[in-house]
């Protein structure tokens, strides 16, 4: 038999209407899967409704899958592609397998030699990256600080210096109630000609993106609290 494919379908940046950011390819190849496998069961069907407003939610078989999935629960999740059945992956934001759980099941997918499709959709790295002005010839990134105050200023520092070294850009996220705090720090330890980069509410009309170097943004009004951001910065010679 056939194996069936591991489709990996983006979901919007906030509370978007579905078509104003996912292609209408997608919508059409959801329309017919029946088993997905979601960060948030809640999320998710309200993200198939929404798109898929034809699809009968009690057909769908529905798994999932979060930091406390456990290894031997992915088995299953991949179980309907050994039977020749599609099977889609949508996490709660943007493109799954990025900064998500999502990964272990797509190295699974591999292992086991079932097909691995990614599909077009909103991704706030590189929309961020795109907006930023940064090098996007070479990037890194690194997902969360540390928490405790100390250990994120030496990271900081430490991301500054390889910034500088190799012209990289270090891309970072935050929990969207910290971001003020985050971009504090970093107009205090970073050197005030890096140039820093703030990208929020990407694709929503709130979106706000703004990089000037860290000595500008001491002067800067801004209120990013609970308002899903990231941040990127780079340190020229």
């Amino acid at each position: 038999m056939e194996f069936g494919t591991l489709f990996l379908a983006p979901n919007t940046l906030g509370d978007t209407p579905p078509l104003e950011v996912i292609p209408l390819s997608i919508k059409k190849q959801l329309e017919g899967i029946h088993y997905f496998v979601f960060e948030k069961e809640k999320a998710g069907r309200l993200f198939i409704k929404n798109l898929c407003p034809n699809i009968e939610q009690g057909s769908l078989s529905v798994q999932t899958l979060n930091k406390f999935t456990q290894p031997e629960e992915l088995e299953e999740m991949l179980q309907p592609c050994t039977q020749g059945n599609h099977v889609a992956l949508i996490t709660d934001a943007g493109c799954p397998g990025v900064a998500d759980p999502g990964a272990d099941l797509v190295a699974l997918a591999h292992q086991k030699k079932i097909k691995v499709v990614p599909m077009v959709g909103p991704s706030s790295i590189l929309l961020a990256l795109m907006a930023s002005g940064l090098n996007g010839q070479s990037f890194a990134f690194h997902g969360y600080l540390p928490i405790e105050k100390g250990a994120r200023k030496q990271a900081i520092k430490k991301f500054e210096k390889l910034s500088s070294l190799g012209q990289q850009t270090q891309l970072f996220i935050e929990t969207p109630y910290r971001n003020n705090d985050l971009l504090k720090q970093l107009t205090q330890n970073l050197l005030p000609d890096t140039q820093l980069s703030v990208a929020c509410d990407l694709t929503l009309p709130s979106e706000w993106i703004r990089t000037c170097s860290v000595s500008e943004w001491k002067s800067i009004d801004y209120d990013l609290h609970k308002r899903p951001a990231i941040f990127s910065f780079l340190r020229t010679p």
